[in-house]
């Protein structure tokens, strides 16, 4: 796998896609942090870090409003090829401020939101709606 915060939003995406409840990823520091936010800011409905050693993995729950999914759709912006970087003053808001972008900083994975308030910039992940 040459992309795994690709992989860890589109198995999200089609977790609530299809109905699924509960997901289960390989774990990494930056996984861990990107489930962590998506949690905070009510994307997931819970996050777990499970396992010990070399067999942790993360467990995420799916969260459903009415019956239909709170994810409708991603969109990775800075794959491993081309790298994409936004200063604070290009920070726009997604899905006129329905969405949220991930971005990775000096001061951790952040939300846009987060960023702008912080005034700092940094590489743009993804995009969630």
């Amino acid at each position: 796998m040459n992309d795994p915060i690709s992989d860890l939003i589109i198995r999200i995406k089609n977790a609530s896609n299809t109905g699924i409840d509960t997901i289960s990823i390989p774990y990494s520091e930056i996984k861990y942090q990107i489930s962590e936010l998506l949690h905070k800011e009510g994307f997931v409905k819970s996050v777990n870090k499970k396992g010990k050693k070399v067999k942790k993995f993360i467990e995420i729950g799916v969260l459903y409003k009415d019956g239909r999914p709170k994810v409708s759709g991603v969109k990775r912006i800075s794959k491993p090829g081309r790298r994409v970087y936004k200063s604070v003053s290009l920070i726009k808001p997604v899905k006129q401020g329905y969405g949220m972008l991930v971005l990775s900083t000096p001061l951790g994975v952040l939300s846009s939101k987060d960023a702008k308030t912080k005034k700092v910039g940094g590489e743009a992940l993804f995009e969630i709606w």
